[in-house]
């Protein structure tokens, strides 16, 4: 490919660390797409970028400093290089790894949709699916007061990374009756909050049966391309009279917003991202890490590539 070249208005970023996100999977890697997707646009998937700019046409934003940067939609992270203008570059400081600055991209996300939720002091919470965005949810709302936080998921070490964090409970699925489960740890009250992390259309469903009557579902998991709900519970849905709230940043006017506002309290020590990454590995094992994302193997939880032998 051509090295990109910024026009006006333009920074140039040596891309120098990306991270595998879920949407990543099973909306591209794992996707039965048409025929004629194929070849996939250059660097996708991947969404999750940091580096360093190394030029820059526009005064917003300096040669040498470091950001989280978002691509527009049809272009990729797993490259070199990419420009961007400065609505999509996000400055983060001079100190601290970029492989754990990457990852409020994801956790900023995550941001977003914990503000839909009100005030969560002395609620209990139930986050089903515990990979970088449902461990994302379970840090932050332990940080904003919960009372209980329940983080649920078939894989041991995720739910071991979500007591470190900050969950007060956990239940495996694969292992226990989740609905039993939550009926005791509860003494009988419910969930006053459930979230919906799992990727998976059945997680939809199994939300509405936690969640307690009038209580609130935050539904943030996108099921890929043409995902749907094989079986909608309707007599629980109107039953719960839940208040459902999907939640999607991207979809919103300003994308960037509660990112930033991640790289802020991360920077002031507030919650730390970075704690959610558990695997460093080269751009050569792109196809491993990617791999290792989609069969949650060996304990991943976020996977980061280093590029142009950096991160």
């Amino acid at each position: 490919m051509p090295e990109p070249e910024p026009v006006d208005g333009q920074a140039k970023i040596r891309i120098e660390a990306v991270s595998v996100c879920g949407s990543d999977i099973h909306g591209a890697f794992h996707a039965e797409l048409p025929e004629e997707s194929y070849p996939m646009a250059p660097g996708v998937p991947c969404h999750e970028i940091a580096g360093t700019v190394v030029e820059s046409k526009t005064d917003a934003i300096k040669e040498g400093q470091r950001a989280v940067v978002l691509p527009t939609r049809g272009l990729g992270g797993l490259a070199e290089y990419m420009v961007q203008t400065p609505d999509r570059i996000l400055p983060v400081p001079d100190w601290g790894p970029l492989d754990e600055w990457v990852m409020c991209q994801h956790t900023g996300t995550v941001l977003y949709s914990v503000k839909q939720m009100g005030n969560v002091a002395g609620k209990r919470v139930a986050v089903l699916g515990q990979g970088g965005i449902g461990l994302s949810f379970t840090m932050l709302t332990e940080k904003q007061g919960a009372l209980q936080v329940i983080g649920i998921d078939p894989v041991e070490a995720r739910l071991d990374k979500a007591i470190s964090i900050g969950a007060t409970n956990t239940v495996n699925p694969a292992k226990e009756n989740m609905y039993e489960a939550i009926e005791e740890l509860t003494d009988g009250e419910g969930i006053d909050i459930v979230v919906d992390a799992t990727g998976d259309p059945e997680g939809f469903g199994q939300c509405l049966k936690i969640v307690k009557r009038w209580g609130t579902f935050i539904s943030f998991s996108l099921t890929g391309q043409g995902g749907k709900i094989s079986e909608f519970p309707h007599q629980e849905f109107m039953f719960k009279a839940a208040r459902i709230i999907p939640t999607q940043v991207a979809a919103t006017s300003e994308p960037t917003k509660d990112i930033r506002e991640m790289i802020a309290l991360k920077e002031r020590g507030w919650a730390d991202p970075g704690l959610l990454k558990s695997h460093n590995l080269d751009f050569a094992d792109v196809q491993k890490g990617y791999d290792m994302y989609a069969a949650h193997s060996d304990g991943v939880i976020k996977v980061v590539l280093s590029v142009n032998g950096r991160a």
